[in-house]
């Protein structure tokens, strides 16, 4: 099969770019990989909404960008910061010229939630189900056209470069150029390839890498994992974001999302002893940047015994707090929680990876004619920590601009057809599958215990051991039996592992997401690592 553009991915940036590419260039083809069901992306669990200045009297540009540098905490490209800020409420208009769904007050204006970290309310929201409305919009839109197609339960396997013609490539190879990818069809088991001229990652993020996750299933690190086997740059993969209040349900996963706007209504933390402890922690107590109320809330968890801190809601208006949050009304009901009457659990959960596939202000990777966007990149917008609802905003700009830039060259590029059909003599079917479900147990185990929130040198020494015998024990596996679904996520999910601890080790300071007792002083240096 060939195509013009191949987006891998069906969240927000890959929609919003193969979107604005199907509208411009209608006598080309547009291609949407995604490994389940077109709307099964990350992007359907973003609760809390998207940020942007909104209001101009109140708001700034200037007031958003120090918001960001702030969380990002000295690690952020503050050119990319300004670029985000300032044109993503166009990004923003575009979508609800396309039909989103904003919530708005009795005045008939868009009511402006507040986050942690946020100076202003700036976010703009759709109930407690922002990225599902937004991605329901696109999703119309893109059925409508003709150009696009949309191809469900399509596992890729590898991105196609040089080294596939026979060419040894290496990280120092300057013209490392992707073809296309080798893909699965999970319903006939087969592996084909898909050549294209433009290839744009739009993966989504890794949280199934720990034990504990927002993330849905399908969050296993994909588009990282295939880069940095192509000899792509990866940087920041040290950051991993937890968020502060999932639902505390123990042995279930995904654990379910309480937004973070939530307590930007007014929402309260708690101990166990009922103490509202995060004044101890930060002036701005319950509205601190995420990385820092984490760590907070781990602290508690860890001083006082107990497995979740609680949130209390039972101040809030009932009927406001209904209208805001039916889901999350109604998900803690169904568990024995009215959240009017009685205190929330809640714990941290891993949630974001700030890092990923390194790209450039156009979502340029550091392969030719592969693009990068969504959480699966790089673009220097979070540095060490991402601030609240700025994720959907940077899928929307960067998906733009790698339109932009990328639209542009298609007609300048040849498809490659000298690509080899994947090869798959001498393996043969797994006959424990076993072997594949307890070593992504113990990956999930290894970096929850030792790479999760609170880090130390010796943690992170001791898993990353433990992965090298995972890494082994799994590469054995994978050259002996035929390529499935699972084993390639299982792949994926221990290459995402250890570029989590080798970033983790290399990094000898406490930034961010990544705190590590045994390096508690900032360093002056300020770099990111690369890997």
């Amino acid at each position: 099969m060939e195509t013009d553009f191949l987006v891998i991915g069906s969240g927000i940036a890959g929609l919003t770019y193969a979107l604005k590419m199907a509208e411009l260039h209608p006598d080309k083809k547009i291609t949407i990989i995604t490994k389940t069901d077109a709307d099964e992306t990350n992007t359907k669990y973003a609760q809390g909404g998207i940020a942007g200045v909104w209001d101009e009297e109140k708001d700034s540009y200037e007031k958003h960008i120090d918001d960001t540098l702030i969380a990002g905490d000295g690690l952020c490209n503050e050119a990319i910061v300004e670029i985000v800020v300032k044109e993503g409420p166009e990004r923003i208009r575009e979508i609800i010229q396309l039909g989103a769904d904003f919530d708005k007050d009795e005045k008939g204006e868009y009511s402006l939630g507040k986050e942690g970290g946020h100076s202003e309310n700036r976010i703009l929201h759709h109930k407690d189900v922002t990225g599902k409305e937004m991605e329901r919009v696109l999703l119309v839109r893109l059925n409508a056209l003709a150009n696009i197609e949309l191809i469900n339960h399509c596992f890729v396997v590898d991105i196609i470069t040089q080294h596939h013609l026979g060419f040894l490539v290496t990280k120092s190879t300057l013209d490392i150029t992707c073809y296309g990818v080798y893909v699965l069809n999970k319903q006939t088991n087969q592996i084909g390839k898909i050549l294209s001229k433009i290839t744009v990652l739009a993966s989504g993020g890794c949280g199934q890498a720990y034990r504990t996750t927002t993330n849905p299933k399908i969050a296993t690190g994909d588009g990282i994992a295939m880069v940095y086997r192509a000899k792509g740059k990866i940087e920041n993969m040290e950051f991993i974001q937890f968020h502060p209040t999932a639902l505390y349900e123990p042995g279930v996963s995904p654990s379910f999302l309480i937004t973070e706007a939530v307590r930007g209504d007014g929402g309260i933390l708690r101990n166990k002893s009922g103490e509202a402890f995060m004044e101890r922690y930060d002036e701005r107590k319950d509205l601190a940047p995420r990385d820092i109320v984490a760590r907070a809330i781990d602290n508690e968890m860890k001083r006082t015994g107990t497995e979740h801190v609680y949130l209390d809601c039972k101040h809030m208006n009932k009927e406001k707090f209904i209208h805001h949050f039916p889901n999350i009304y109604e998900k803690c009901l169904s568990i024995g929680i009215d959240a009017m009457q009685h205190l929330i659990p809640v714990a941290p959960a891993a949630h974001y990876s700030c890092g990923g596939v390194k790209t450039d202000e156009w979502g340029r990777t550091s392969i030719k004619n592969l693009y990068a966007c969504g959480e699966c990149a790089s673009t220097g917008l979070h540095g060490a920590n991402r601030l609240a609802s700025n994720s959907l905003l940077e899928a929307m700009v960067f998906a733009h601009r790698s339109f932009l830039d990328s639209s542009s060259k298609v007609n300048e590029i040849q498809i490659e057809y000298r690509i080899p059909d994947w090869k798959a003599t001498g393996t043969s079917d797994p006959r424990e599958m076993i072997l594949i479900t307890q070593s992504q147990k113990e990956l999930t185990q290894v970096m929850s215990d030792y790479v999760g929130i609170v880090r130390t040198d010796v943690r992170l020494e001791r898993a990353m051991k433990r992965l090298d015998l995972l890494f082994t024990e799994t590469e054995e596996l994978y050259r002996s039996t035929k390529v499935s679904p699972q084993l390639s996520e299982l792949r994926n999910l221990i290459t995402v592992g250890y570029l989590i601890v080798k970033g983790a080790q290399f990094r000898k300071e406490s930034r961010g997401l990544h705190y590590n007792t045994d390096h508690q002083q900032k360093s002056d240096l300020l770099q990111n690592i690369i890997l």
